[in-house]
């Protein structure tokens, strides 16, 4: 269950500091001629630790609400599709398939190494979308159906786990 007393607006509030941080940052090294530093790592919050714990025993959690049954991706503090706060975290299943997507280019901070890549959204078998990046795939448009079946795989960026994607079957 979500802790009640953590207020909705204070998370709103929260993902906002850490977006404006991030962009100050950037301005401040691009300023100064020099390179940003590593990627930026998810800080986990009171709602959505739950979640990074899951992640770091390689398990993919969603929240489902008490109330009316529906399953939720981004973890939040109330269903937004009732407005309870009874929310529950169950394991999703780790199946999902190509909603959309973009081949990035033009890397973020962090991600020169890695382009190009494969920014996508999969719908969870659950129902949920996310957001999320796919491996194991050739990147090229004629190679990522809309709809194909993906599943989860976790990888460790920066003392972190991240859930991302790639096609259903493929050999880990």
């Amino acid at each position: 269950m979500i802790d009640e007393t953590v207020p909705i607006w204070s998370v709103k509030q929260a993902i906002l500091r850490c977006h404006v941080s991030r962009w100050r940052r950037a301005i401040h090294h691009k300023r100064r001629g020099s390179p940003m530093p590593v990627k930026d790592i998810p800080i986990p919050t009171p709602v959505t630790q739950p979640y990074w714990d899951a992640l770091d025993r390689h398990e993919l959690m969603i929240q489902r609400c008490a109330q009316c049954s529906a399953a939720n991706f981004y973890p939040r503090l109330a269903c937004p599709s009732c407005g309870s706060r009874r929310i529950d975290w169950v394991r999703a299943s780790g199946r999902a398939s190509l909603h959309s997507y973009v081949i990035n280019h033009v890397p973020a901070p962090g991600f020169e190494d890695e382009v190009p890549y494969v920014i996508a959204i999969v719908q969870l078998e659950e129902g949920p979308r996310m957001m999320t990046n796919l491996r194991e795939v050739v990147i090229a448009p004629e190679a990522l159906p809309l709809d194909m079946a993906l599943e989860v795989t976790f990888e460790g960026c920066g003392g972190r786990t991240l859930p991302m994607f790639r096609p259903a079957g493929t050999a880990a």
